[in-house]
């Protein structure tokens, strides 16, 4: 196939050739992955670089890229190899003549481990550069070590502050080291941000000074590029419908004395991250029906939302269902409530060809396993989310593989939340995050 860039697109490209480190901030659908490899390629041919690392999720690592390169006919003589699986196909895999090597993100430790000072790339791209925005991670670590030997950093996301702008320094330092944001995640805090809740020397969490977000902003416009897919894209509708569940009445005493009983083991102390994320696990399993004990057994609550996934199915009328789940018990629980639907998950090539071509009627999926680079909007236009996640990332993610270029039918996104309970704290927490991504992003936006 010929590609013959939009004009948007040929910005990506031009911006990733000006900038030795670059981001490009895309949306879903705006072709990413082809306007990079075409980068890259203009930059090989040139002789700029010679060895290309690209970073990626599993998933991504094992079909996109080489995909994406196959597809376009400008793109065929780039020659990938993929550095996937046991160590000694790993091994293997670096051992081969190439010139893009493709990895993902969970053997980046191991890579620089077992190349040590034999570092042959000059090049890296970080496909969702998001996934770094700990500066307390080993894979950044490991990346911050040998991130002097490379020449050009391209970062891909289309969330980069999902959580705040406290996730910007770690992403921006394995851009440009330090030089926009400063060398060190204190000195970050201490420039942008104040202490939030504390308990003596212990800082819970930071607030942004006021104005801060703008001078970030400023600092990190030049060499980012933010562009929207509502903005170049004719993307079909996206209707979001919350489906508001009660719980019964035995079920919903259970869920106030596990919230009442837990908070009081906390009340007279500072609450720590762990422990309010061990609380807000423990609720939001209640909330979806079922809970883990001390022991790891599964006890069940309360059908609620597995009634309202029926009633969503049999509204469907036999139109495809992606089903995105939180907990490893919600899978077995909706699997045993709806045999009849056959549902299927995504472990193979051959499960997602299945769905795009309309053989499965209910597809079962966890959005950090399927929340990026999976094109499903061929399969159908339907989504349900069993339980919502505190990730805006995942969340959004999950939701552009149906609400993506390609899509030809209305997307409706179905929410069934649990009234009254930790569900409504997770879609509000959401929606604030949102808002302080989307005016990232709004202002970095590049303007054709």
């Amino acid at each position: 196939m010929n590609f013959k860039p939009y004009p948007y697109q040929q910005r990506a490209i031009d911006h990733i050739l000006k900038y030795p480190a670059s981001a490009l901030f895309l949306d879903m659908g705006l072709g990413k992955t082809v306007c990079t490899l075409t980068a890259i390629k203009e930059l090989l041919d040139c002789f700029e670089v010679s060895k290309v690392l690209i970073i990626a999720t599993k998933r991504v690592a094992l079909s996109t890229w080489t995909d994406e390169a196959a597809k376009w006919e400008h793109l065929h003589d780039l020659r990938l190899s993929r550095v996937l699986g046991t160590e000694r196909e790993r091994r293997a895999a670096l051992g081969r003549d190439a010139d893009i090597y493709v990895i993902n993100r969970e053997n980046v430790v191991w890579l620089t481990e077992y190349l040590g000072s034999d570092w042959p790339f000059d090049m890296m791209v970080i496909d969702e550069l998001s996934s770094f925005k700990s500066s307390s991670a080993k894979r950044f670590r490991a990346l911050r070590r040998f991130r002097p030997r490379v020449h050009r950093v391209v970062g891909l996301t289309g969330t980069p502050a999902s959580n705040g702008y406290m996730d910007l320094w770690a992403e921006m330092y394995l851009l440009d080291q330090g030089e926009r944001l400063g060398k060190t995640i204190t000195g970050y805090r201490s420039t942008y941000f104040r202490p939030g809740r504390q308990n003596g020397y212990v800082v819970y969490d930071w607030k942004l000074l006021p104005g801060a977000d703008k001078v970030i902003q400023h600092k990190i416009g030049d060499i980012c590029l933010s562009m929207s897919a509502e903005d170049y894209l004719e993307l079909p509708e996206l209707l979001v419908n919350d489906v508001r569940v009660p719980l019964p009445e035995k079920a919903m005493k259970a869920y106030k004395k596990m919230e009442r009983d837990k908070v009081l083991e906390v009340l007279d102390q500072e609450i720590s991250a762990f422990q309010a994320a061990t609380l807000m696990g423990k609720l939001l399993q209640m909330a979806n029906g079922a809970v883990y004990d001390d022991d790891g057994g599964v006890t069940e609550l309360h059908k609620a939302k597995l009634d309202a996934l029926g009633e969503l199915l049999e509204s469907a009328q036999g139109q495809p269902v992606l089903c995105f789940y939180s907990y490893k018990h919600d899978l077995e629980r909706i699997r045993e409530t709806f045999k009849s639907y056959e549902p299927r998950t995504l472990d193979s090539e051959k499960d997602i060809r299945d769905w795009n071509e309309g053989r499965i009627r209910l597809l079962l999926a966890h959005p950090a396993s399927a929340g990026h680079g999976l094109n499903l909007q061929a399969g159908g236009h339907i989504l349900v989310w069993f339980g919502l996640p505190w990730s805006l990332e995942l969340y959004q993610q999950a939701n552009a593989r149906l609400h993506r270029q390609g899509q030809t039918e209305r997307v409706i996104v179905h929410r069934i939340l649990a009234e009254g309970t930790a569900d409504d704290i997770v879609r509000e927490k959401l929606e604030r995050k949102g808002l302080t991504q989307d005016e990232l992003l709004e202002k970095l936006k590049g303007r054709l």
